[in-house]
């Protein structure tokens, strides 16, 4: 299984996590846990980039699924961008492109908030 990481970064308001490797449900806590720190740091303009990440499973949804809500809850929102096809496909295929911004450019994304 390759590695899982997550790089924090800002843009004006907006984090950016970069994640990369294989979400799955032996990494998902990594996800969930910059989810939730952005959270007590009242980061709520959230865009993931996933340029670099090759895979996710039902774990790796369940935690975007498990904090939309709470984020939009408090004014903000959680933007997708730079999916490769693969990753696509399974977000379109739970239908995730109904309840999220996913964007082919970040630097949309971030404008978007």
């Amino acid at each position: 299984m390759k590695n899982f990481s997550i790089a924090k970064r800002q843009i004006n308001d907006v984090s950016v996590l970069d994640v990369s490797g294989e979400l799955d449900a032996h990494t998902a806590s990594q996800l969930e846990n910059s989810l939730k720190s952005l959270i007590d740091d009242q980061r709520f303009r959230i865009v993931v980039n996933c340029s670099r990440l090759d895979y996710i499973a039902s774990a790796g949804l369940g935690v975007f699924m498990a904090y939309i809500e709470d984020v939009r809850g408090l004014g903000g929102d959680i933007k997708l961008t730079n999916m490769n096809d693969r990753v696509y496909n399974v977000f379109d295929l739970l239908g995730f492109p109904t309840l999220y911004d996913i964007l082919d450019d970040e630097k949309e994304a971030v404008e978007g908030f």
